[in-house]
Order: C-alpha cells, then structure tokens, then sequence
C-alpha cells in the first residue's frame, strides 16, 4: 500500500537572530543587533574595582579581526576593487584568519604574510582554510622598522611589476575602513552595552584600528572617557600587539584619541593570562593578559573600565605549553 505524502511549498528559512537562524556563517560577525558579550572580571583586578573585558573570540572566526576583515572586503567590493583579483594581507594571524574564511566563503584566493615566530595553531588554521601562507622573517624589512617584514613582503608582492594587476591588498595597517569597523560597530556596543557610564577604554598597539574607532566613537559622545593604549616591550613575544619603537605607526593610527600608553612586559602578560584562566575561567590569548595586566594597574577613578579580549587562547596553545614546561622546569 503506498502513502502519498502531503505537499507544501518550500521555502528558505530567513534569517532570524532571535532564533539564533542565519543564511551562513558571515551573520555571526558582531554587529549592533549581535554584540559580543561583555563579562565583568572578578578576581584579578583591584579589590573593588569595576572592570569587563569585551570578548571579541565570539565572533565566529575568533577574533576582534573578523570586524574588521568584513569591513576590508565590503570596501573593496564597493569601490570595485576585487573584480578579477587575489588577495594579499600581512597579518599576525587573527585578520588573517577572518580574511581567508570570508575568501573561502566568496570564492577569493588569498595568499598571506606572516611573521615567523607566530603560534603553529594559527599557521594551520590558515591553511586549513585554503590560504597561501608566507611566513616571513623580520629581516626582510627596511632596517629602520626591523619588526615589519610581512608587512614589507605583502607590499612587495602586491606592487611587483611581475604581478601587475594580480593581486589587491587589503591593507588593514593604512585602510580607513578598519578604524570604520570599530567606530560603527565595537566602540557603539559598548557604549550601549555600558548603557554609557564607561569612563576607561583599554586595546592594545595593532593594527590600531580597534583604539582609534572606538576611541573616537567614546569620546564624541563623552569627551572625558579615558583611552588608553598598551604597548609591549621591545623584541616581545605578544602576536597581535605592537612596539612603536621598534615597528612603524599604522597609518591609521590616530594619536588624538590616546590619552595614555601603558607598557607591559611578556612576563607579566603571560602571567595574567594564567590568572585569567584559572580565577576568571577565560580562556584568553596572550594579549589579553596585555591588555588585564595594564587593567589591574588603573585607580577607582578609572571605574568603569572596558577591555577588549581579541582572541582566545586556543590558537596559543604551543605558547602555552611552553610557558607551562618552563615553569615545571624550575619547580624542579
């Protein structure tokens, strides 16, 4: 006996974020309508004080740098500037990252340059992910920015007569659209998430795209909202953070909006970072415990303080270890 089952017109589900329902993965990158959450820290701050991190590894490629590369390539689209291209980037690994699976996802290729002593996690992330992958030692940059060499090779290969017309570049270290990614989207959410009463920010010398947009989007709605940057020692072992002494200022960089800079060494980062693991229960990158370390050493006058968590700690997990076996190794 057969049964003929009822027939009813299909359709596509549409997207619905209350349902947590979405056409693909790219609706997953934070926006006004899906922040990332904000998590008030407990332990490892000053008793008393009241500090949150934003924690930017919710977004779907783990890192504040999916914001960003979203924005870079809508840019590029709009002022034409992909038709027919490849894509070339220098990156520490997080825009990376969020670059190739954006790529995968339109069918881009996408080749990058990385600094040398990155975390292997992120090297495989990135292949996985269908990208060509340079890494790059410091040296090949000019002698007067020695920590710059991906930076210096993608730029390399982007104007090489030999690959005219091949390849566009991103550009995120000079490209106005990633300061618009944070000024839209990150410095809004946690004006809202604040419901305004922030009176400190906190991120970290990059890119600098995550300082100047927030930073600009706080301080126009309150011009007395401290910002301040943290900057890691010289010859640091920080991916994501950069030494303006030792590498050049992003083009984006804009200085107006910093009212300090705090520098913490690799020790002490790394520090944090374990404390943030085990009081807290975060699972955090190393410039996060940057980012906490420099936290923990502002007064009750700071209070409210945001700091942005870029990344998670899974992709550091070789760091990690090596962090662990040294101390083990003296505990001997």
């Amino acid at each position: 006996m057969s049964t003929t089952l009822g027939s009813r017109a299909h359709r596509a589900l549409p997207t619905d974020s209350r349902r947590r329902r979405y056409r693909d993965v790219r609706e997953l990158v934070a926006s006004h309508e899906n922040p990332t959450p904000l998590v008030r820290l407990n332990r490892v701050l000053r008793p008393g004080a009241d500090g949150y991190l934003k924690l930017e590894w919710f977004n779907p490629f783990g890192s504040v740098k999916d914001r960003t590369a979203r924005a870079l390539l809508q840019g590029m689209r709009d002022r034409g500037e992909l038709r027919g291209k490849e894509l070339v980037e220098a990156t520490s690994g997080n825009t990376g990252i969020a670059l190739a699976a954006l790529a995968a996802l339109e069918g881009l290729r996408l080749t990058v340059t990385i600094p040398s002593g990155v975390p292997r996690e992120k090297l495989v992330l990135l292949r996985m992910l269908g990208a060509t992958v340079l890494p790059t030692p410091d040296e090949l940059c000019p002698i007067d920015n020695p920590r710059d060499g991906a930076i210096a090779l993608a730029r390399a290969i982007a104007e090489s007569p030999a690959h005219a017309g091949r390849y566009a570049m991103p550009d995120q270290y000079a490209n106005p659209d990633n300061v618009r990614a944070h000024y839209e989207g990150t410095g809004r959410e946690i004006w809202e998430q604040s419901e305004g009463q922030v009176r400190t920010f906190v991120a970290g010398y990059g890119t600098c795209g995550t300082l100047s947009g927030v930073g600009r989007f706080l301080k126009e709605r309150d011009p007395t909202i401290r910002v301040v940057a943290v900057e890691p020692q010289r010859g640091h072992r920080l991916p994501g953070l950069k030494n303006l002494e030792e590498a050049k200022a992003p083009a984006i960089l804009d200085r107006a909006v910093i009212d300090d800079v705090i520098r913490v060494d690799d020790a002490s980062a790394y520090a944090m970072a374990q404390r943030l693991f085990r009081e807290e229960a975060l699972i955090v990158g190393p410039s996060t415990g940057a980012i906490v370390h420099a936290m923990a050493s502002l007064d009750e006058s700071a209070d409210p303080i945001v700091g942005i968590s870029p990344d998670g700690g899974q992709k550091y997990a070789s760091f990690y270890a090596d962090l662990l076996d040294d101390a083990e190794a003296m505990e001997v």
